[in-house]
């Protein structure tokens, strides 16, 4: 097909100038003490895609950077504990939104002893994980889309076209030290003008960044999501064809800290729930939704505890395979 139309330039939209040289403003600061155990890098983990995620760090001081397009504008949030204190720092026109959030991002609507366990292993990893809160960003998008990248991948092929996507179109992030390589998620218009040889770079089929160019087109009816109960973000969600139970699960777990959106049509999730709870690691979706039901309304949790729990089934097949679309 490439042989039909005569080359073209690279990029269409041209890449955002990288953070650098100028020195940062001075951020905007909040310290808040939550009323409860808070360990912050379980709870911050689920919105880490993959170890050179753009949008998030943990630095060796301890700290967890994340940048993220608010709806005033692209924002960078510097999160660091201190005894039982969080100590935020927030830059760019969202920090001022980052930082009002910032209860609700690390857990504070959350409501853990909503959960009662019904297995040893459960009650256990709840007890060793006495800090993990449901995280929830209120921002739609900015999970949404890195969900559809990971539909029906590998780990590894989604982070790369993440990877490579937001640090190609995103913003500079605003405050970041440059050697972090942190970027603000593209907003809905850049994704909509990405050509289609960049997607194919990426390693992201025709599929997946046709279901990104329809959720972006309707991205401010999405972004409403956020503000509704999780069953009917997900309906509003799954009107985009191409955003099935899978991802929309995926998303409003982040958006919407949704204690009960298990994710069915998983590839690993079900044979893992099935090993943890009843030695059966060939469980389907149905078994593992029945072994999950005890914990109607916590299903999420349910399945974060048993991820936590770290009793997995030994791997007795060789890893999916990654396709190379770009070297097509």
């Amino acid at each position: 097909m490439a042989g039909r139309y005569a080359p073209r330039p690279r990029r269409a939209v041209p890449a955002p100038a990288r953070a650098g040289g100028a020195p940062a403003a001075a951020p905007r600061r909040r310290s808040w003490a939550p009323p409860w155990p808070l360990d912050l890098a379980l709870t911050l983990a689920p919105l880490r895609r993959g170890p050179a995620d753009p949008t998030f760090r943990a630095t060796p001081d301890g700290a967890f950077w994340r940048t993220c397009r608010t709806p005033r504008g692209p924002g960078t949030l510097r999160v660091a504990a201190h005894g039982g204190t969080v100590e935020a720092e927030a830059w760019g026109s969202g920090a001022e939104w980052l930082l009002d959030r910032l209860p609700v991002l690390l857990g504070e609507e959350d409501d853990p002893d909503a959960f009662t366990p019904r297995h040893r292993l459960l009650a256990l990893t709840r007890r060793r994980r006495a800090g993990l809160r449901l995280v929830r960003t209120g921002l739609v998008m900015e999970s949404l889309i890195p969900s559809i990248l990971e539909q029906k991948v590998t780990t590894d092929e989604a982070y790369r076209a993440w990877r490579l996507l937001v640090r190609g179109y995103g913003d500079p992030a605003p405050g970041a030290p440059a050697g972090l390589r942190l970027s603000v998620v593209p907003e809905p218009r850049t994704w909509a003008l990405i050509p289609s040889w960049e997607w194919h770079r990426a390693g992201v089929d025709g599929k997946r960044s046709a279901t990104v160019l329809r959720a972006v087109r309707v991205a401010p009816r999405l972004e409403e999501a956020a503000g509704m109960a999780p069953e009917e973000a997900r309906r509003r969600l799954e009107l985009v064809p191409g955003v099935g139970p899978w991802t929309s699960a995926e998303t409003v777990q982040r958006s919407n800290g949704a204690p009960d959106a298990v994710t069915t049509g998983d590839y690993h999730l079900p044979g893992i729930v099935g090993h943890a709870l009843a030695g059966r690691r060939d469980a389907d979706d149905a078994q593992m939704l029945e072994l999950l039901g005890p914990y109607a309304g916590q299903r999420h949790r349910a399945a974060r505890l048993i991820l936590l729990s770290g009793r997995v089934p030994p791997r007795r097949a060789p890893r999916m395979t990654p396709r190379d679309i770009a070297a097509l």
